[in-house]
């Protein structure tokens, strides 16, 4: 992706049911097309799959990394609006979530409301 000036953001790898390795990756909208052509070059067109439908969402603060449960309150909220997270990213200072587009304004409501944000 670096070759091709693909700017990669949140990076997950798991294992699949088969033991194969999964990666899981964003990039921005605009860079789509570019990274499925750096994907065709590498020849893993077989069993790549995209989804331009998503969205992050992030809480941010540099008081996270001295309160706990700040991450645990941002799941329980995603969990009672019926929000699946499909990549979580965290640091000292941020937690980022992606989740389906559709669901990109209620996230955001919900969160400033859990954490009483006007």
């Amino acid at each position: 992706m670096a070759d091709s000036n693909v700017n990669v953001d949140m990076i997950i790898q798991n294992v699949g049911h088969d033991g194969t390795t999964n990666l899981g990756f964003t990039v921005p909208q605009n860079e789509l097309e570019m990274t499925k052509a750096a994907m065709n070059e590498l020849r893993a067109s077989e069993g790549v799959e995209y989804d331009s439908d998503i969205v992050k969402v992030s809480i941010v603060g540099v008081g996270m990394k001295s309160h706990s449960g700040v991450a645990c309150k941002a799941f329980d909220t995603m969990a009672k609006e019926g929000i699946n997270i499909e990549m979580i990213s965290t640091s000292e200072i941020k937690i980022s979530m992606v989740i389906q587009a559709k669901y990109g304004e209620l996230a955001v409501r919900a969160l400033h409301s859990a954490y009483q944000i006007g």
